[in-house]
């Protein structure tokens, strides 16, 4: 029996925003300060921590397939959590392996993914449209013919038939349905997670401040301009980071390591996040980070309206 498709799916882990979480008064559970960074003078209101990071049929497709491939990490995460908080990530190497996993993973599972991959595909498309019209125009009209009776004169209604025939293809009939961005993106996980072996971890630790989390929580950066750039391809970055706590902050590394980072970076890093957002940054409601996001946010804007 077919297991039922998952509508609501989780792009940042519950295990992850959980860290962010402190009791709420008295029935009402645990609870995050969502900022909403498109809104940065909006009043943030409290919230559960399974209603953040989460997106409606992010994979519309067979949804079981993928939400099993991300559950193969998830499920390990706790122990390797508790090891970083012990301070003791790399007694076992299983862990360094599952944070390594943890962060390919949101990396991946990501707004950001999803929108290079529509975009690509959209290219790919225009491109196929225009070559049809410049390689095969005789082949085009033939076509046209067969199935419409209309002989086509111009390049224009050419480009317009060649459009059709690339909407009838059972490729964009595939990505339609979702089932290439399913097949897609479990594949660029294998392909990253592989990439990612190779490197080793390390666990930063804020000197002061705390660390927030985005809902594009996992971001390329490179180190060696100020601020930080970000969102660059995993083969240009120095490295992936992901904040996996309000004092934790996982990095893709050289070597294993534990360190601790000055006011000023964590600022930048908190200040990636709300660049990379695509509309939520997450923090432990007492971080006294509102004002600090809320000048990010407005900044971000700006720099938006620029281009």
């Amino acid at each position: 029996m077919k297991a039922a498709h998952i509508s609501r799916q989780h792009l940042v882990s519950q295990v992850l925003i959980k860290q962010f979480a402190m009791p709420g008064p008295k029935a009402s559970g645990e609870q995050v300060l969502p900022f909403d960074v498109w809104n940065p003078e909006r009043q943030q209101k409290l919230k559960g921590p399974r209603a953040c990071g989460a997106a409606k049929d992010f994979v519309a497709f067979d949804s079981p397939s993928a939400e099993a491939l991300w559950g193969s990490v998830e499920a390990r995460v706790p122990s390797a959590l508790a090891a970083v908080k012990a301070g003791t990530p790399f007694a076992d190497p299983r862990h360094v392996e599952v944070l390594r996993d943890l962060v390919v993973l949101h990396y991946v599972r990501s707004h950001r993914y999803r929108s290079v991959y529509t975009k690509a595909f959209e290219t790919v498309s225009v491109d196929v449209r225009g070559k049809l019209v410049r390689l095969f125009p005789e082949q085009l009209r033939r076509e046209a013919l067969r199935q419409t009776g209309l002989h086509l004169p111009g390049s224009g209604s050419l480009g317009a038939f060649a459009e059709r025939l690339v909407e009838q293809s059972e490729v964009t009939q595939r990505f339609e349905s979702g089932e290439l961005f399913r097949t897609s993106i479990e594949n660029m996980f294998n392909k990253v997670r592989a990439k990612a072996a190779k490197w080793h971890l390390e666990v930063l630790t804020p000197e002061s401040r705390q660390f927030l989390i985005g809902d594009n929580p996992a971001v390329s950066v490179r180190t060696d301009i100020r601020p930080f750039s970000h969102g660059m391809a995993f083969g240009d970055a120095h490295s992936i980071v992901l904040p996996v706590g309000p004092r934790r902050l996982l990095a893709l590394a050289p070597e294993n390591m534990m360190g601790s980072v000055p006011r000023a970076v964590v600022d930048e890093l908190n200040a990636v996040q709300i660049l990379a957002a695509d509309r939520y940054v997450y923090m432990h409601p007492q971080s006294q980070l509102e004002t600090f996001a809320r000048t990010a946010a407005k900044r971000r804007q700006v720099a938006r309206s620029h281009h």
